[in-house]
């Protein structure tokens, strides 16, 4: 499968996917991996967490990179040598990279029901706009995760808390951009939020 879908939110920025559908021996035998990578992918016992590790490749690729120009910081922060910003994600059959001049963050998650089980882990400012009773109720926890996610990987602070320090600001049905905020240690952080859904997927990304 070539790539799923391009955004360009701005000159400095650009979002690319890809649907996950090729078998785990046609993605391996079609990227080249440096040594730590291969080792990585080959003691990964989940053959879906297998693919979506060698699609990023292969998106990595539709930039112009390759899986030697990334690599990992001791938090495990995704970086590039040329010192662009990247944000990685994946799930299920689809996967995400964007990269930036600037710091940004991504995720894409499967709209599931079950994700109501867990709101009050990061639900906070949001129940003030939230209800169950809304036929999008779902939908409109799965964006608010998404933004979440992308805020927690952008922000580099492992004691930021989704429910304390995230607070996303409501958007109409229909509407494909929000503002979010960080609210951390007496400081506060904007940022604009853009997300999207397809095939009961959402994928959410942040710029500063």
């Amino acid at each position: 499968m070539p790539l799923y879908k391009t955004i360009t939110p701005n000159s400095k920025t650009t979002v690319k996917i890809w649907k996950i559908e090729e078998s785990y021996e046609d993605l391996f035998q079609s990227v080249s991996l440096k040594p730590e990578s291969l080792r990585r992918v080959l003691s990964m016992k989940s053959e879906l967490h297998q693919r979506g590790f060698l699609s990023v490749r292969k998106l990595l690729e539709a930039f112009g990179y390759s899986d030697f120009d990334l690599f990992y910081d001791a938090n495990g922060k995704p970086l590039l040598k040329d010192g662009k910003h990247i944000s990685i994600t994946h799930s299920f059959n689809f996967s995400g990279v964007v990269i930036s001049d600037d710091i940004v963050g991504i995720d894409i998650e499967k709209q599931r029901s079950k994700i109501a089980v867990i709101a009050h882990k990061f639900i906070g400012y949001e129940v003030a706009y939230l209800s169950e009773n809304d036929a999008n109720y779902i939908k409109k926890l799965t964006a608010i995760w998404c933004v979440k996610e992308s805020l927690y990987k952008l922000f580099e602070t492992p004691k930021l808390s989704f429910k304390k320090h995230c607070l996303v600001i409501p958007v109409s049905d229909n509407e494909s951009e929000t503002v979010a905020w960080i609210d951390y240690e007496n400081k506060k952080y904007r940022y604009h939020m853009q997300f999207l859904e397809f095939e009961g997927f959402t994928c959410a990304f942040a710029l500063k």
